[in-house]
């Protein structure tokens, strides 16, 4: 086996990506990493290789996407209940809801929870969006998701949603968002 710090630098440079017809995606000028082949096989594998649709792309798509999934139950000053079932369009890989679906509903509900106590009349900034993934939630299972105001000062608002399964109270996803609270610039 060939020590890899032995090889020419014509050896190591960088191939350009290629599909598995061998036609080549980089653009011209371009240059693209050693493992670029292997990247775009991977995202092949697992049906990422194709274009995204036009309805996809749309302005505002994931928020109408994400929206679709929940359904508001209560919605009280400094605190926000909503249920989601987990359906086939939001799993991973491993039949669990995805990660990123968890952080874009916590982002949501976190930000409509926040609304309750801070007025229009002022911009919510996210500063900040800590998730932890305690279990996973799998394929049918309904989840009430749970948005409350830990604290509201003048300039920042803290608030934790926790995801739970409605059939055992188990907390299966858990975050805390920090938002900050600014004026809306009059100009």
């Amino acid at each position: 086996m060939a020590n890899p710090s032995s090889a020419s630098p014509a050896s190591r440079e960088p191939q350009a990506l290629s599909s598995s017809d061998g036609a080549t995606t980089a653009k011209p000028g371009e240059r693209s990493t050693p493992y670029a082949s292997n990247v775009m096989r991977f995202l092949e594998s697992v049906g990422i290789s194709n274009p995204i649709p036009d309805n996809y792309s749309s302005e505002d798509f994931y928020s109408d996407f994400l929206c679709n999934h929940l359904k508001t139950d209560a919605v009280r000053r400094g605190h926000i209940t909503c249920f989601t079932t987990v359906k086939p369009t939001i799993l991973n890989s491993m039949g669990g809801l995805h990660g990123g679906v968890v952080a874009a509903i916590s982002e949501r509900v976190a930000i409509a929870t926040a609304r309750t106590v801070v007025g229009e009349d002022k911009e919510l900034f996210l500063g900040e969006l800590a998730m932890s993934y305690l279990s996973s939630a799998t394929i049918n299972a309904e989840l009430i998701v749970d948005g409350s105001v830990v604290r509201r000062g003048r300039n920042t608002t803290v608030v934790a949603v926790e995801f739970k399964m409605r059939k055992t109270g188990k907390l299966v996803y858990s975050s805390r968002a920090t938002f900050y609270n600014s004026p809306i610039a009059k100009l």
